[in-house]
């Protein structure tokens, strides 16, 4: 593997992106602020402007994609910039978890405030969380709110009209935009052999590559008998290396919830079992590629959990608040979108690189790595990740 490079600059994107030559990235993956006001944050008051999409435009290879995470609510803001400063949207890749929390306001509530009626009282939430810090209804990691107290939320009930109704769903996914840079050349092919872009890594990105174990049978030649004598037949483990599912454009976080959420499917014969059981990809269930037969959840998709304390402050001990950025994307979702969409030794742009997890995944695939981030802390924590040793 080749040395990891990585430039990570401390000012306006806009500005410093108009410093690099063009032409000169093959690949984008950034978690640009989503418009949506989170946790209050004055950063997030907007989706990136047109004129910043098209400097990332500028500087990516023609044929050179994109991938960039908003959330449901405005993405289609972010598409459509995207789309104005010319790229060529490809397509949404989701990414679904079950851990979002719902932030509804219980309209009941509300009217029998306003109006002064009395409301039962049922005793504690199921939703209060006792071990975490809660503001504004919600739990969050003691992090974010350093010194709060502990608030119990109580469960009550009202007669209005309007009980039961609120104003939101629960929150379940992020979509990434897929887009890419227009062609240079008249052709795929050209355009691959003249700079390297314009493809996406379909073979390293296919879900569940290990080795399985496929129950085939012996069967005795004088049988005359292509199966054998049944009786005769023993069962004879195979290890079949497999190529592995298609890459889809869904991710999950491998959850209960949103595994319990996809039909039961079935396809082909025998029975399969996994080698090598990696949680990456295994949820209990089998899977199969080219004919071999498998059987279980249609979430048979490649899924990635959100990331963990451990993750996200990996390398930043020695601060005061270790990691304290608000969305922290996990290691092996950035992995695998770095692996997707860059060609082998390139160079990813995050343009928005927040506590640095893009670079991280850049460096654990291999590739180099240019970050911008304009939050003096922010990118102090980023550095302070990417400076961590790559694990064995």
């Amino acid at each position: 593997m080749k040395k990891y490079r990585n430039k990570t600059i401390c000012g306006d994107c806009l500005e410093e992106m108009k410093k690099l030559p063009d032409n000169s990235v093959d690949s984008m993956v950034t978690d640009p602020p989503y418009g949506i006001s989170f946790m209050g944050k004055k950063w997030d008051y907007d989706v990136p402007q047109v004129e910043v999409w098209k400097e990332t435009l500028r500087v990516l290879k023609p044929g050179g994609h994109a991938l960039v995470a908003c959330g449901t609510r405005t993405q289609h803001r972010m598409a459509v910039n995207l789309e104005d400063a010319g790229f060529e949207i490809r397509d949404i890749v989701a990414w679904v978890y079950g851990s979002g929390f719902p932030k509804s306001h219980n309209i009941g509530k509300a009217v029998d405030k306003l109006q002064g009626n009395e409301r039962e009282d049922l005793g504690i939430s199921k939703n209060d969380r006792p071990d975490s810090q809660v503001k504004g209804g919600r739990a969050f990691d003691s992090a974010f709110n350093k010194g709060q107290k502990h608030e119990t939320i109580l469960e009550t009930k009202g007669n209005s009209p309007y009980e039961g109704w609120g104003t939101a769903l629960k929150p379940a996914m992020e979509l990434w935009t897929l887009c890419r840079k227009p062609l240079e050349e008249k052709t795929i092919a050209k355009n691959v052999l003249k700079y390297g872009t314009g493809g996406i890594n379909i073979d390293e990105c296919r879900v569940g590559t290990e080795a399985i174990k496929q129950n085939q049978y012996d069967r005795k030649p004088e049988s005359g008998n292509r199966y054998g004598n049944g009786a005769e037949r023993k069962q004879n483990g195979v290890v079949t290396e497999t190529q592995g599912r298609f890459p889809a454009n869904l991710i999950h976080d491998g959850s209960d919830e949103v595994v319990e959420g996809f039909p039961d499917t079935k396809s082909g014969g025998g029975k399969t079992t996994r080698k090598n059981k990696d949680a990456m990809f295994d949820m209990g269930q089998g899977y199969s590629s080219n004919g071999i037969a498998d059987s279980g959840s249609a979430s048979r998709f490649f899924y990635c959990a959100k990331a963990s304390k451990a993750e996200r402050n990996k390398g930043c001990e020695e601060l005061e608040n270790k990691n304290n950025h608000s969305t922290v994307k996990p290691l092996k979702l950035m992995s695998y979108l770095v692996r997707l969409i860059t060609p082998k030794g390139g160079t990813i742009l995050d343009p928005y690189m927040g506590s640095g997890s893009t670079g991280i995944g850049a460096k654990l695939e291999g590739f180099d790595f240019i970050g911008i981030e304009n939050n003096e802390e922010y990118f102090k924590i980023a550095n302070k990740r990417l400076n961590e040793k790559i694990p064995k």
